[in-house]
């Protein structure tokens, strides 16, 4: 059982393990999901890709999220990961924005082509079935503000057997501009309902305080939040998210000293992961993500 219903979106180059480490500090207990790898390169044994894929020894659930546009590929994939004992959860993106990920049919492309997106659910759940791990999946609310998509996603999701699901409340064509529409998630949540499907719905996008989260919660009636962009350069913000969804009074803002002891924190863990020399250059955008709203 988690200690709150709150999912740590993957992030490209960002939810490494010492970032999940990080936040699993302030809040035990919760689902952090790896950074997003390709099914294909995991098929072929490709030495980066299986190094993105590690895991802490103490890590629970050990969460995966994986991407691609070939059912086959899909279910290999998973299937090998399942069978080599790396993962206890695995979430399909059917969400990312990049031109470099949707170009290639992957990625919030997958939607727009519903009997793709079926297939590719299809062998997923199959292939996880045997395994006892659960597949979860991500979405947009559609392409374009006139082509949205997250009902018939949805409902593609629930038929073919997802554990949850999990929206990000914008467009394609938005990327991450503009506000999220939180009205969609609700929309989400009430049609599913209808259709007598008590599958968890997640809501995704603008949560950056804890009490975004209840207001979400509240507005939308969905099940539980992922937090992606707010927790950067704050990883305290998931122990501030299981204590309002708690009911318990939130901590206020960090003072810029206890912000740089946990900076120092995390490139230590990422220099232990990566090497310093690595590591070094790969923390310089947390810097300006821990630094962001302070004076300097």
């Amino acid at each position: 059982a988690l200690s709150a219903p709150v999912v740590l979106a993957p992030m490209a180059g960002v939810t490494n393990a010492p970032f999940r480490a990080l936040c699993r500090r302030y809040a035990p207990g919760l689902v952090y999901v790896n950074e997003m790898v390709m099914a294909t390169p995991v098929v072929q044994g490709n030495p980066k890709t299986h190094r993105m894929i590690s895991f802490d020894p103490d890590e629970h659930p050990r969460s995966l999220q994986l991407y691609g546009s070939d059912p086959d590929t899909m279910g290999r994939a998973i299937h090998q990961l399942c069978d080599d004992g790396r993962v206890d959860h695995v979430d399909l993106n059917f969400g990312c924005p990049a031109a470099k990920v949707t170009r290639r049919g992957g990625g919030a492309a997958v939607p727009a082509r519903p009997e793709l997106l079926r297939a590719i659910l299809r062998a997923a759940v199959g292939a996880a079935a045997p395994y006892g791990v659960p597949v979860t999946a991500k979405f947009r609310m559609g392409l374009f503000d006139d082509w949205l998509t997250h009902l018939r996603t949805g409902e593609v999701c629930v038929e073919e057997g997802v554990a949850s699901i999990a929206m990000h409340a914008r467009t394609v064509e938005q990327h991450y501009s503009g506000d999220a529409r939180w009205w969609a998630i609700g929309e989400l949540k009430q049609h599913l309902a209808d259709l007598g499907s008590n599958v968890p719905v997640l809501g995704n996008g603008d949560i950056w305080e804890a009490h975004d989260a209840v207001e979400m919660m509240a507005q939308t009636d969905c099940d539980g939040v992922v937090i992606g962009r707010g927790c950067l350069g704050r990883p305290w913000l998931f122990g501030d998210l299981v204590d309002a969804l708690n009911g318990r009074p939130v901590a206020g803002s960090r003072s810029l000293g206890d912000v740089l002891d946990v900076l120092a924190a995390h490139a230590r863990l990422l220099a232990d992961h990566m090497g310093e020399n690595h590591a070094m250059r790969d923390f310089r955008k947390h810097t300006g993500w821990y630094m962001s709203g302070y004076p300097i």
